[in-house]
């Protein structure tokens, strides 16, 4: 999409640091603070750009499409990957839309590798609290233990780069499919979920989630888990029916999860989930690095250099597939 020839008009629901580097641009934009409050999808008139984030309000959004909502808008830019924290209202007739994908890639993987170290070596279990708990046993180690990764994005390539070092065997699902020039040295590509599920010891869940990939890990699936898998999901909590997870752990197949991301956020008071030995719960931080929000503004600076000049922008989203 060519730009307009003109300083655009930027509406910032980022933060104040993607505020400042875009206003400093070459193109001179007029860049318009995000009122406390207001809701993400009242925009002012004469708006040309977008930038936007999860947790600002997007989850109240009306299930229609508000009057005038789009008007005047060319580009909207998240700062997320995923995009189903969006009503799809806003996908559905709308301007170019891009994304962050991949900006959080590396601290991500980062979690996940920490996550499989974690369980493999219990450091929980074995932390001394006093003598009385010295005690002699034996750790569990990567090397030579099968990685399987649900989604070989950004995401899931950065997983699989740590991994190697660490002498993992690794195994990819793609959603996309495989095409020779796609596979990577020493990751095996597997067509079914299914078939990587039964010989993965660590699970690492790195789809987008859209309405094909929603409870995509269920009762049918873990049961032909391998005994004894370790789930790690970094993703989004739907992708997971937290009832079918905590049976199966119940149950001694799964022997546990380390989740970043629940449905929904936080689970309620009194959930199992909160004191369940076998599952580790972190508050969907995964993402987070002092290094993220300059990576983003990098990122948006970018595709405003494109924007301005009228060249392809990065990391379009794609409509129809939702990310």
């Amino acid at each position: 999409m060519a730009g307009t020839g003109r300083s655009p008009v930027v509406l910032n629901q980022i933060g104040a640091l993607v505020g400042e580097r875009i206003a400093a641009h070459p193109s001179r934009p007029t860049v318009l603070r995000h009122e406390d409050g207001r809701p993400p999808w009242d925009i002012p008139d004469g708006v040309e750009v977008l930038l936007t984030r999860p947790l600002i309000g997007w989850d109240s959004a009306p299930a229609a499409r508000p009057a005038g909502w789009g008007r005047g808008l060319r580009w909207i830019q998240s700062g997320s990957t995923g995009m189903d924290v969006y009503p799809p209202w806003l996908l559905d007739g709308a301007p170019l839309v891009t994304c962050a994908r991949g900006v959080s890639a590396v601290p991500i993987a980062e979690y996940a590798l920490a996550a499989v170290l974690a369980f493999e070596k219990r450091f929980d279990a074995v932390r001394l609290r006093g003598p009385e708990d010295w005690r002699r046993e034996t750790l569990g180690g990567l090397s030579g233990r099968r990685l399987g990764l649900a989604g070989f994005g950004a995401i899931g390539q950065a997983v699989a780069e740590r991994a190697r070092a660490f002498g993992l065997s690794i195994g990819a699902v793609r959603r996309s499919g495989w095409t020779g020039s796609e596979t990577e040295p020493e990751v095996e590509p597997f067509d079914r979920l299914e078939d990587l599920i039964a010989v993965s010891d660590h699970l690492v869940l790195a789809l987008p989630l859209t309405a094909a990939t929603r409870g995509v890990v269920g009762a049918d699936l873990l049961a032909r888990a391998k005994p004894g898998l370790h789930l790690v999901n970094v993703a989004r909590g739907a992708l997971v029916d937290q009832e079918a997870l905590l049976a199966a752990i119940e149950a001694g197949r799964i022997a546990g999860a380390t989740l970043d991301v629940t449905e929904p956020e936080p689970l309620p008071a009194g959930h199992p989930f909160y004191r369940h030995p076998a599952i580790r719960l972190t508050p969907h931080l995964s993402w987070s690095a002092p290094d993220v929000e300059p990576r983003l503004a990098e990122r948006i600076l970018a595709n405003l250099d494109a924007y301005a000049r009228g060249a392809a922008l990065r990391d379009v989203v794609n409509v129809q597939a939702g990310y």
